[in-house]
């Protein structure tokens, strides 16, 4: 099997997006691979964020609006970077999680999509589905759901 060429990982700026991306950066270190870290976002006011938090409590990492988005990506690089990827692009995607994910994996060519598995386990997420269980089942490349929970 060729080594990888593009790998696109997910990240909301939750500790387990995040350690997805250490592992991806890991990969595409070892394969000299493209890394492509995505943000999926929904533009929001400050009043909006603030509401929005104060109602999620421990699932406000969901809440970004443009500005933190790019804060989100920016924090996702530089871990990249101290996890040895040397070609990183960073893409803010304005929509939801999975079609966010499977449309930058299509739109980069990507041979790997990288998702950390918080919410996989959860009962909601077996209910309602999951980020990692719907980019595993629809995404069309493969895909490594990273252990962070």
């Amino acid at each position: 099997m060729a080594a990888y060429q593009t790998i696109v990982v997910g990240t909301d700026g939750s500790d387990s997006s995040l350690a997805a991306v250490d592992r991806a950066a890991a990969v595409a270190a070892d394969s000299g691979a493209t890394l492509v870290i995505a943000c999926a976002y929904y533009p929001a006011s400050q009043d909006e964020v603030d509401r929005a938090q104060e109602v999620l409590r421990d699932e406000a990492y969901q809440v970004v609006g443009s500005t933190p988005a790019e804060d989100t990506l920016q924090t996702a690089r530089d871990r990249a970077v101290k996890a040895g990827a040397a070609r990183i692009e960073t893409v803010p995607v304005r929509g939801e999680p999975v079609e966010s994910l499977r449309n930058v994996a299509r739109d980069r060519s990507a041979d790997l999509l990288v998702v950390g598995n918080r919410g996989l386990n959860t009962l909601a997420g077996r209910i309602l589905g999951s980020v990692p269980s719907e980019v595993a089942r629809k995404s069309g490349v493969d895909v490594l759901i990273v252990h962070t929970t």
